[in-house]
C-alpha cells in the first residue's frame, strides 16, 4: 500500500478522481497505484509528483510512523528561550521532528510582568491553554485572566501579550497555526 502517494494527494485537497483527471490517468488506475497493486511509470511518477507539488522520491519511499506521528517527552523540549532561566526557560518547542506543520505548539512561561513582554501580532490563529497556574492576556482594549484548564482561542493579527499571575510561574501550551499563504 502506498500510504504516502494517498496522503500527499489528501493533504493537497486532491480527489482520486481529480487527480487521476490532471494527471492523465484513470481513478481505477491511480486508486491501484495508492493500493500497491500497480507500480506506475517514471512518466506517471513524474506527473503525480508535480501535480502534488513534492519530488519524485516523496511519492514512493518508505514510509513510518515517525514521519506522520511525532512525539514529544517532557525532557526532549527544545528550548527556545534564554538557557539562564534554567528550567523554567521562556519556550519549550514541541514536535520539531515533524515535517511540513500546519501547527506550530509550543510551551511557554510567560513573565510575571507586561514589561518584560511586548506586545505581539502575527499571521493565523492562536489557540493557549493554561496548564499551570494564572495567567493574564492583555489586548489593545481588555485583558483577559485564565487559570490552568482554561484556554483561549484567538486571531493572531490582534496586539497581545502575556503574563503570570500569582506566586506558582504559569505554564501554558500554546499552538499557532503554520498555514502558508498562497
Amino acid at each position: 500500500m502506498n500510504i504516502r502517494l494517498k496522503l500527499l494527494r489528501k493533504q493537497g485537497g486532491w480527489t482520486l478522481e481529480a487527480l487521476a483527471e490532471k494527471v492523465g490517468l484513470t481513478k481505477s488506475y491511480l486508486s491501484k497505484v495508492e493500493r500497491g497493486v500497480c507500480v506506475p511509470s517514471i512518466a506517471v511518477a513524474l506527473k503525480l509528483s508535480k501535480a502534488l507539488n513534492v519530488d519524485v522520491e516523496q511519492l514512493f519511499s518508505a514510509i513510518n510512523n515517525r514521519e506522520l506521528v511525532c512525539i514529544t517527552r517532557a525532557d526532549e523540549r527544545g528550548s527556545l528561550g534564554d538557557p539562564a532561566l534554567g528550567p523554567r526557560r521562556a519556550y519549550e518547542s514541541i514536535a520539531l521532528a515533524m515535517a511540513a506543520k500546519k501547527l506550530m505548539p509550543f510551551m511557554l512561561y510567560p513573565p510575571e510582568d507586561f514589561a518584560d513582554s511586548a506586545f505581539v501580532e502575527h499571521e493565523g490563529e492562536e489557540f493557549l491553554f493554561v496548564h499551570q497556574g494564572v495567567v493574564e492576556i492583555e489586548f489593545p482594549t481588555e485583558t483577559v485572566q485564565l487559570s490552568a484548564g482554561d484556554s483561549l482561542y484567538f486571531n493572531a493579527l490582534i496586539p497581545h501579550r502575556t503574563r503570570s499571575v500569582g506566586e506558582m510561574q504559569a505554564q501554558m501550551l500554546v499552538v499557532v497555526s503554520n498555514e502558508r499563504h498562497q
